[in-house]
């Protein structure tokens, strides 16, 4: 595994105990929608099922990267009949993501069988340490999709505003409920911070709700801390496993 697992989900998941990557789908379209961020349209093997928040196990259809998958969100709704992946891309390995980076319109992947355990519970707070968005967009989509987006806070931390994510289509859905922390660049109406305890007292106040978390494992390993010792429960916090 060439990638830090934190660009796709946000633990190991016990990858060795996945089945390989065995359907094969070309790429209808693809484009770079930040900087180092690329999305995915891909052929819907036929059956092909999963929940809003789940992964797979992908690579490239050629015998030199059939042992060298990786897990990515779906970022589509399920409904949809293709699938999308928004997928960091680290050309500086010169491993899967780089690949994929020069991957274009016809070449094949091969994807697994879905798995994951961040699935939508309640309304709640979602968040996501920068490409650790891509669990949450089929959810939030879905949500929108079935009008019941509502008691629901996405906060995003990233380096700057440059690595913000489909922000436009976020913000359409959620308007002020979709926040934007910047570690690494001061821009006028938001905080160039971590998300640390006295922003979650401020933002949050009630921790009796969802918190459902995704990123670097620091990322989520920190958060989950902080939220339970602010009063959140153990089964609140949802987060891969």
């Amino acid at each position: 595994m060439d990638d830090p697992i934190s660009s796709r989900v946000p633990s190991a998941l016990h990858m060795e105990n996945r089945p390989p990557p065995v359907h094969p789908v070309k790429i209808l379209d693809t484009a770079f929608i930040t900087h180092n961020v690329k999305r995915f349209k891909v052929e819907k093997p036929k059956g092909y099922k999963f929940s809003p928040g789940q992964a797979a196990r992908i690579t490239l259809n050629r015998p030199e990267w059939l042992d060298r998958s990786g897990p990515f969100s779906f970022t589509s709704l399920t409904s949809s009949r293709t699938l999308e992946l928004i997928i960091k891309i680290y050309d500086d390995r010169k491993g899967l993501t780089h690949e994929l980076g020069l991957a274009h319109k016809g070449d094949e992947l091969l994807i697994g069988e879905p798995f994951g355990a961040i699935q939508y519970q309640g309304p709640g707070y979602f968040f996501a340490g920068g490409s650790g968005i891509t669990p949450f967009i089929a959810i939030l989509r879905e949500l929108h999709k079935e009008n019941k987006l509502a008691g629901n806070t996405l906060v995003c931390s990233n380096q700057t505003a440059a690595d913000v994510i489909l922000g436009e289509e976020l913000s359409g859905m959620l308007g002020k409920k979709f926040l934007n922390i910047f570690t690494r660049q001061h821009v006028i109406g938001f905080s160039e911070r971590r998300i640390d305890r006295n922003i979650l007292v401020t933002l949050v106040q009630n921790f009796d709700q969802h918190f459902y978390i995704c990123g670097p494992h620091s990322f989520v390993q920190n958060l989950s801390t902080l939220l339970t010792e602010l009063g959140a429960t153990a089964d609140s916090i949802v987060i891969e496993h």
